[in-house]
C-alpha cells in the first residue's frame, strides 16, 4: 500500500503510457506512478484499493472505453476522481472540451503531452491535498471538525 497521493496513468497505447508514467516519475515524490494499458484492469485495480484518493491521467479514448466512462466507474470508490483527473486526448475538439466541462475535469492537454504543462496540472491537483494537510496539522480546531464527519 502506497503512503502518499499516487498517480494513476490509463492509456490504452503501451508507448504514450510509458512516456506519460515516466515523465511524472522525473517530478513526482508525494507517492507512486501506477500505469495501466487496459481500461479493466485499472478499474479492477482502483476499485480495490484500500484508500479513495488519487490523481488521475486519462486518455479520452481507451480501446472500445473512454476515459470518462472509466472515472465514472471508479467514482464510488474514488468521490473526487473527476476533479482529480487530467485529460489527455489526440485532438482537444469542442465535443471532448464539453464533456470535460459536464464532467468536472478542469486539465485537459492534446498529445503530444508536453512535460511542463502535464508537471504543472499534476502539481495543481497534489497542491490542494499539501494544503489539506498542512491545514488539518497547524489548527487543531479544524482537524477535529474534520474528524467528526
Amino acid at each position: 500500500m502506497s503512503e502518499g497521493l499516487d498517480v494513476i496513468v490509463v492509456d490504452d497505447d503501451p508507448d504514450v503510457c510509458q512516456l506519460i508514467s515516466s515523465t511524472i516519475e522525473r517530478f513526482y515524490t508525494w507517492g507512486k506512478v501506477l500505469s495501466f494499458t487496459d481500461v479493466e484492469e485499472a478499474t479492477v485495480y482502483c476499485l480495490g484499493r484500500e484508500i479513495g484518493v488519487a490523481i488521475f491521467v486519462v486518455d479520452v479514448f481507451l480501446g472500445g472505453a473512454s476515459g470518462f466512462y472509466f472515472l465514472d466507474a471508479i467514482e464510488k470508490k474514488f468521490p473526487t476522481a473527476h476533479s482529480d483527473s487530467i485529460v489527455i486526448t489526440g485532438n482537444a475538439s469542442d465535443d471532448i472540451v464539453n464533456m470535460c466541462v459536464a464532467s468536472d475535469v478542469n486539465h485537459l492537454l492534446e498529445k503530444p503531452v508536453r512535460p511542463y504543462a502535464l508537471q504543472l496540472a499534476v502539481r495543481a491537483i497534489a497542491e490542494k491535498y499539501l494544503k489539506f494537510a498542512k491545514r488539518l496539522f497547524s489548527d487543531q480546531e479544524y482537524a477535529k471538525s474534520v474528524m467528526s464527519f
